[in-house]
């Protein structure tokens, strides 16, 4: 069965920085292109960015700004989302999923997502 579990949200101040988390289950990571998300209540969920193995490529939200780096574990069915320079506007339910696309679409299984709220 596929499950995403994502981790290691938080809270920090402006300008700090988190390290997320994604484990998941139910499929070989290495031919998956993975992704993170972000969610705040009453918008609609957005990409952040997302890694496709078959050329290596990266997506990023315009948001990014070369403040997140997306990384993966392929052996330990893991991937990563370092976020620097976090800012309030981050503020959001980050979630994690796996799927042949970039970007992957909405249906299907999601994880329960990971708090992240930068405020000072």
């Amino acid at each position: 069965q596929l499950q995403f579990v994502e981790s290691g949200g938080g809270s920090v101040q402006p300008g700090g920085s988190l390290r997320l988390s994604c484990v998941a289950s139910g499929l070989t990571l290495s031919d998956w292109s993975v992704a993170w998300f972000r969610q705040v209540p009453g918008k609609e969920r957005e990409g952040v960015s997302c890694h496709r193995p078959s050329d290596g490529r990266i997506y990023e939200g315009d948001f990014v700004k070369g403040r997140f780096t997306i990384s993966r574990d392929n052996a330990r069915n893991t991937w990563y989302l370092q976020m620097d320079n976090l800012q309030p506007e981050d503020t959001a339910v980050y979630f994690c999923k796996a799927h042949q696309l970039c970007w992957p679409p909405d249906f299907g299984t999601w994880g329960q997502g990971t708090q992240v709220t930068v405020s000072s």
